[in-house]
């Protein structure tokens, strides 16, 4: 026995509940059972940043339901009850154990089939274990790994039962950077342990890396590079003891694990042509087969400002935007939808930081702002860098601009705007990227020149109600920045 529906989002991450949200917007005319959510999850799509943010807090942390989609686009508070309100089946808690892509359907966890005529592939992706890289531990009581709401939990358990102890962090990445800070903010005395040169190193210059190592270690965090933990030490099933490649022994109250992920494809090996270690898709988020579409994490797709390279990016933006546009294509199968055409774009909130990045690191690095960071150093630093490739501006970084600056530098990047002489742009820095940004936005509002796509083109929806609008203003604070800027549909 089984349940058939006319469109299936597999996966209840972030990309679905922004699935679901454009889905409503588009289909003003579609019957109540046309939509189902598959999610192994027990809970409604929710905003996965605030995991490694506001969920981390020692007081006043953030708690579902405040934080569901859409919250983190400025938009509604996509609880349970939404979704039944429009007539959205969640079936929550349920695995898919195979898919047949031909015959069009599901099996799951349940023992029931799900049939579709159009599939949605949402399924993320999943936190590498250390076994994967030949380590061990991850079954200890006192490890960690950030990817959901129930690693959330287990984190914030174990952070509380050893205050003031010490914790190792093994990876210098995104989710190591994140939980570091956490860390420290909950009292844990905090070693950074990873193989690299620096830190963030697929997206920091040394320059830029040096400034963020310096200012973790004016709060107490301690940085090893260059080797890796070989092993942990494991005593009545937790950790004591964290064994480095050269011998070193490092005590260990907790452990927290960010070195990676590996998008979620298992289902569709075989089925779906393949590119990236993801799911390939065309600039309509299609598949190699029509009825199938995929978005987020999982989802390797040409990127039109780097040429129609593919890419596949793990980034909460992307999800939010690839979503969108696979729902107005599958919606539209003509094509008038468009292809997407996506400024690549990560941020990330620590301490008292704030960075945004746009577009690509690639070419050579020209660097502004004080990068030097003292105690004497002013609490709200400004500096970033411009990456410059053939001619071009390629990509630009940014720490603590203003919403007009991100703007700019956004339209900036989005145009390729030329720098003819690369030395005016060192002197220049970011008054000279803010310019010419400014420029093309003005010319982007007049008609001249195709938007970035990190313009909102829809307001804040009454509908939404005050609990919500509460919420959504409670999660702009546990972001640490206002969310309306980041979170645009495309263009």
């Amino acid at each position: 026995m089984g349940r058939a529906f006319a469109y299936v989002i597999l996966g209840g991450g972030v990309a679905a509940g922004y699935a679901a949200l454009e889905f409503v917007r588009l289909r003003t005319d579609g019957a109540a059972g046309e939509l189902c959510i598959i999610s192994d999850e027990a809970v409604a799509p929710y905003e996965r940043p605030a995991l490694s943010k506001g969920y981390l807090f020692p007081e006043g942390a953030a708690r579902l339901p405040a934080f569901h989609t859409c919250v983190g686009a400025n938009d509604q508070l996509l609880t349970a009850d939404w979704y039944k309100e429009h007539g959205i089946e969640l079936i929550l808690g349920t695995k898919v154990t195979s898919v047949d892509v031909r015959g069009k359907t599901l099996d799951t966890s349940t023992g029931e089939t799900i049939s579709y005529a159009t599939l949605i592939v949402a399924t993320g992706a999943q936190a590498l274990k250390l076994e994967e890289i030949g380590g061990n531990g991850s079954d200890a009581e006192n490890v960690c790994y950030l990817r959901n709401i129930e690693d959330a939990d287990k984190l914030v358990r174990v952070m509380r039962s050893c205050p003031g102890g010490d914790a190792v962090v093994i990876g210098g990445g995104y989710i190591g950077m994140e939980c570091a800070a956490a860390l420290v903010a909950n009292n844990i005395k905090v070693t950074i342990v990873f193989p690299g040169k620096h830190c963030m190193e697929n997206l920091f210059t040394p320059k830029i890396a040096e400034f963020y190592e310096n200012y973790y270690a004016s709060k107490g965090v301690t940085f090893i590079k260059g080797t890796v933990v070989s092993s942990l030490e494991i005593s009545s099933g937790k950790v004591t003891t964290a064994i480095l490649r050269d011998g070193r022994r490092l005590p260990a109250d907790m452990v927290v694990v960010g070195i990676g992920a590996r998008a979620n494809t298992e289902l569709f090996q075989g089925k779906l042509a393949m590119e990236k270690r993801g799911i390939k898709v065309n600039e309509q988020m299609r598949t190699s087969d029509a009825s199938v579409y995929a978005v987020g994490d999982v989802a390797a797709f040409p990127v039109k400002l780097l040429g129609g390279e593919v890419r596949r990016l793990e980034h909460v933006d992307c999800a939010r935007r690839t979503a969108r546009h696979a729902v107005a294509a599958a919606l539209d199968p003509s094509g008038a939808t468009g292809d997407i055409d996506y400024l690549p774009f990560f941020y990330s909130r620590v301490f008292a930081l704030s960075w945004r990045f746009y577009g690509d690191n690639a070419g050579e690095a020209v660097h502004f702002g004080d990068l030097g960071f003292s105690a004497s150093s002013p609490s709200t630093p400004k500096f970033g860098a411009i990456w410059v490739s053939a001619g071009r501006i390629a990509g630009a970084f940014l720490e603590g601009g203003s919403p007009e600056e991100y703007e700019a530098i956004a339209h900036a990047v989005r145009r390729g705007t030329a720098v003819p002489d690369v030395a005016v742009l060192a002197r220049q820095g970011l008054a000279f990227i803010v310019r010419e940004g400014r420029s093309g936005a003005a010319r982007s509002r007049s008609g001249g020149l195709c938007g970035c796509g990190n313009t909102p083109s829809y307001a804040w929806h009454a509908t939404v109600g005050v609990a919500a609008a509460v919420s959504i203003a409670a999660f702009a604070y546990w972001y640490g920045w206002k969310a309306p800027y980041l979170a645009k549909r495309d263009s």
